[in-house]
């Protein structure tokens, strides 16, 4: 883990409320607005906190929160060698108004008028699947109040991506926005758990300003560089966080002709729109360019894109990308419902059909989604969004195998270092542990904020050296991390409201990294897009 230097500036303090009581899990945000970084510790439960940092000036931002706690700001200067005490007392929010704005999108998105039952048009687990799959669904940005009609025009176009043209279902779901977000003020209350664990934590954030919309993140085994992909600015962002500095290198607009409007999801545009990235076992990166429906390929060592691989007319919308052991490069093509093969040392390109199957919520696609390797067997799964299915291409023959999945709204996956499949359920907010060669699973339920209130997962990583699940969560403003043998769930909150963040890639020296990637900027707090890296045991 990452160990704080002798010569780095210290802040310490005690946090406590205007009764003198302390405040245990307080976030204190300690932010370089020039160099665009910040960091984060929690305090503990004497309410003291301690925060080395190599940040020093007279110019860095201090903010510190609590739940049901206004914000307490200044500036303070930091020296090394030269620790700063603060004793800070936070006052307590006492408006209704005050207090639901400051709560998560979550609370606010479950204020809609669900439909109840399984299998009705508009219950909250299609619900979430269809609107809050992109971005957060509750937030400041999304919830402000409008009437039915002034709601439709945004859900056609919501619907749209999603190949809807139902005037009716539009309707009605505009009908039930406009009841569900009426500009009345949260009233449910939650006792927000602050678990032992976050003492010992500190959150680095790395600010990407002009970035538009990052989307995953993947540390480099080869040079330890943190990489990821501007989906609607066409980037590769680069940050090296010893430095902590981002460098953005354009990529080229793609040769491929126009079709059907340049819609990604059934047609190409020149525009590449990088979605995700892997590392091949030949230094190279591995990019599916979603609109133009290519897979770039980015040599980090000339910090230049070098190729692009175009593909078959049938095929739409490239997602997410893994490499297997022969740096054999697979992907799953959420607009065609196939899944994509390429051999860089042949270029041979080969896409395999799924097995039909109907979409569920809003849906035209089953949007096959998230994709692994795995390191057992060589087996290729991946998850259908939209099919509640799973399923794997065997890739010796290429013939596929599908499955029930056992949690709903199946997303991402990854496997563990003894083969075992972990996946997300976005719906549900369930996470389920699979052994592929029995198909026997076991389903862990993420903490609930409330009854009805559980966590929307998306993705998930496995720590290489702890092998504990690292859960990215899009409405709550938390990250997540299981600890498979006892199932106990560890809650991080993160220090900016209306944060989404896409996936997790782990450093040699243990950080949990994600590119935090709401859309647009406009919902997120600081309006910046940038990058988070957890140090859940942070040696001070």
């Amino acid at each position: 883990m990452v160990s704080s230097s002798v010569s780095a500036a210290l802040l310490t303090g005690t946090i406590t409320d205007n009764d003198g009581k302390p405040i245990h899990g307080a976030m204190v945000r300690l932010k370089d607005a020039e160099k665009n970084l910040a960091e984060t510790v929690y305090s503990n439960t004497k309410g003291r906190f301690l925060l080395h940092t190599e940040m020093e000036g007279g110019n860095l931002e201090l903010r510190v929160r609590a739940p049901y706690f206004r914000d307490q700001k200044g500036l303070v200067a930091l020296e090394a060698n030269n620790p700063l005490e603060q004793k800070i007392t936070l006052e307590k929010m006492t408006g209704e108004q005050e207090i639901s704005d400051s709560l998560p999108a979550i609370f606010h998105f479950s204020k809609l008028p669900f439909d109840k039952g399984e299998g009705a048009e508009f219950h909250r687990n299609d619900f979430q699947r269809d609107c809050a799959g992109c971005h957060q669904f509750g937030n400041a940005f999304t919830r402000w109040p409008r009437t039915a009609e002034q709601w439709i025009p945004t859900v056609r176009r919501m619907h749209g991506y999603m190949g809807n043209r139902d005037e009716a279902m539009i309707a009605r779901r505009a009908e039930l926005l406009a009841r569900g977000y009426d500009g009345k003020p949260v009233t449910t209350r939650h006792e927000f758990k602050v678990d032992s664990e976050l003492q010992h934590a500190k959150i680095y954030e790395y600010a990407w300003p002009g970035i538009i919309f990052p989307h995953d993140a993947e540390v480099s085994r080869d040079d330890g560089l943190v990489y990821t992909v501007d989906r609607h600015g066409y980037k590769m962002i680069v940050t090296d966080l010893t430095a902590g500095t981002s460098k953005y290198i354009d990529q080229p607009y793609s040769k491929t002709p126009l079709a059907n409007a340049g819609n990604g999801y059934s047609g190409r545009s020149n525009k590449p729109g990088p979605h995700s990235l892997a590392l091949g076992k030949n230094g190279l990166w591995y990019v599916t360019n979603a609109t133009s429906v290519t897979i770039g390929v980015f040599d980090a060592k000339q910090a230049a894109w070098v190729k692009e691989y175009e593909l078959p007319a049938a095929a739409h919308y490239p997602h997410t990308i893994r490499v297997d052991k022969q740096n054999v490069v697979w992907f799953t093509l959420a607009g065609s419902q196939q899944i994509g093969r390429i051999d860089p040392e042949t270029d041979d390109i080969n896409i395999i059909n799924l097995p039909k199957q109907k979409a569920k919520g809003i849906s035209a696609s089953t949007v096959p989604y998230g994709i692994d390797v795995n390191p057992n067997d060589g087996k290729v799964w991946y998850a259908r969004l939209y099919a509640d299915r799973i399923g794997y291409v065997d890739p010796m023959t290429l013939k596929v195998h599908e499955f029930d999945s056992p949690v709903k709204a199946p997303r991402r996956l990854r496997f563990d270092g003894k083969g075992q499949m972990w996946l997300t359920g976005y719906s549900e907010g369930m996470i389920a542990r699979i052994n592929t060669d029995t198909m026997e699973s076991r389903i862990y339920p993420m903490p609930e904020f409330e009854p009805g209130f559980r966590p929307a997962p998306y993705a998930l990583g496995i720590h290489p050296q702890t092998q504990e699940v690292w859960i990215n969560e899009v409405m709550t403003d938390h990250v997540y991390r299981l600890q498979p043998d006892t199932g106990k769930f560890i809650a991080y909150p993160l220090p900016l409201r209306g944060t989404y963040t896409r996936d997790f890639s782990f450093t040699d020296s243990g950080l949990a990294c994600t590119a935090n990637s709401p859309i647009p900027n406009a919902a997120l707090e600081d309006f910046t897009a940038g990058l988070f890296c957890i140090d859940a045991e942070v040696t001070e």
